[in-house]
């Protein structure tokens, strides 16, 4: 899964990047090319796993962040997203809008006065702008193929014309895509467009270290991301976040424990990412190794397959398949689990569960 990070300039968007990834880039200036970063997703299953099975080597499941760098204009007020910005924005999975809420007087905001709910209400308006763009550009090329059009073309082109038109009416009136009522048929018409609004978003408040104790006030502000599936909020102290990921364990735990800060601004983050982009995570076991594989939710353990290797995909046969918890009933002995009829045969229609551990049985 990839996550993408943006935000208004100054809003400490490279900060948040090296909070969430234990990275180094720059943070000041602005950057011409994305800062890329890779998580490693904590589960503690995965650690009891690798505690019972002993493996060479242990790997958990990775998410990538990508700090992408804005157009030279910035975003925000209608700018405009196009040309490779949008690419960009286009290709990852989550998007992440970095609101400033903290205050530095040598750190200008773009608009003056600190404010992050504007400037995340300002961001979801670009991204309804940008599809508003991307639909009507479709509708306008449905109109040209009209002209040239036999009968029967003209009835299909037609339905995906009033289907366009559909969409951009409600978009119009701020109605996100993901916010639409969309058929199954109708979302298999835009995948290949990765309209925005139809992405995952998750709303990160850049705050200082004297608003800790109002993170909850704060995002009782940011109506808009309560309460849906596939969308996500939450504060974090950027700086200090990005601080404190430099540190050894050891004195990082101790930090947090003084600050009474409990979670990692990077373990938030990819719960977020998990939880809207809708990722659950199955496990292999082996004395090779120990794996944590990160998938969509409610794909086929065949498909599933696909993720360790094309090769088990394509030659899929059947999975022998415990779920983690009745794994460790059995002090992680497959025999033993064998023997009590825990281990299932299941073929390549089943959905894989979060905390599944499969073994991939096939022939090429």
């Amino acid at each position: 899964m990839e996550v993408g990070i943006i935000g208004l300039p100054k809003s400490g968007k490279t900060t948040i990047f090296n909070a969430v990834t234990a990275g180094s880039a720059i943070v000041d200036g602005f950057a011409k090319s994305s800062n890329i970063g890779v998580a490693k997703v904590p589960d503690k299953r995965l650690l009891t796993l690798s505690n019972l099975f002993n493996p060479k080597r242990t790997t958990p499941a990775e998410i990538t962040f990508i700090d992408l760098p804005p157009p030279p204009d910035g975003i925000g007020d209608t700018r405009g997203i196009s040309g490779e910005f949008l690419n960009n924005l286009q290709a990852v999975d989550v998007l992440l809008l970095v609101c400033r809420s903290f205050s530095d007087p040598s750190v200008i905001h773009v608009d003056d006065l600190v404010d992050f709910k504007r400037d995340a209400e300002s961001m979801m308006y670009e991204l309804i702008f940008s599809d508003i763009d991307l639909v009507s550009r479709r509708i306008d090329k449905l109109l040209e193929k009209y002209k040239g059009a036999s009968k029967i073309e003209r009835a299909t082109l037609d339905k995906e014309k009033d289907f366009f038109i559909r969409l951009k009416d409600q978009l119009g009136s701020n109605i996100a895509i993901r916010d639409q009522t969309i058929t199954t048929e109708e979302w298999k018409i835009l995948v290949g467009y990765q309209l925005l609004t139809a992405k995952p978003v998750i709303a990160v408040v850049n705050i200082d270290e004297n608003q800790i104790q109002e993170q909850q006030a704060m995002l009782d502000q940011l109506g808009l991301f309560k309460d849906k599936s596939d969308m996500g909020m939450t504060t974090m102290c950027g700086k200090l976040e990005m601080e404190l990921a430099q540190m050894d364990k050891a004195s990082e735990k101790e930090f947090r424990e003084d600050l009474g800060m409990q979670q990692s601004g990077m373990d938030q983050s990819i719960d977020l990412s998990y939880q809207v982009g809708g990722k659950i995570s199955f496990f292999t076991v082996g004395e090779d190794e120990v794996k944590a594989w990160e998938i969509p939710s409610g794909i086929s353990v065949q498909r599933a397959a696909g993720k360790i290797h094309t090769d088990l995909e394509r030659g899929f046969i059947r999975a022998e398949v415990i779920h983690y918890e009745e794994l460790i009933s059995c002090s992680g002995v497959l025999a033993d689990a064998r023997k009590k009829g825990l281990i299932r045969s299941e073929g390549k229609d089943y959905i894989v569960k979060d905390g599944d551990v499969v073994n991939v049985l096939f022939n090429v």
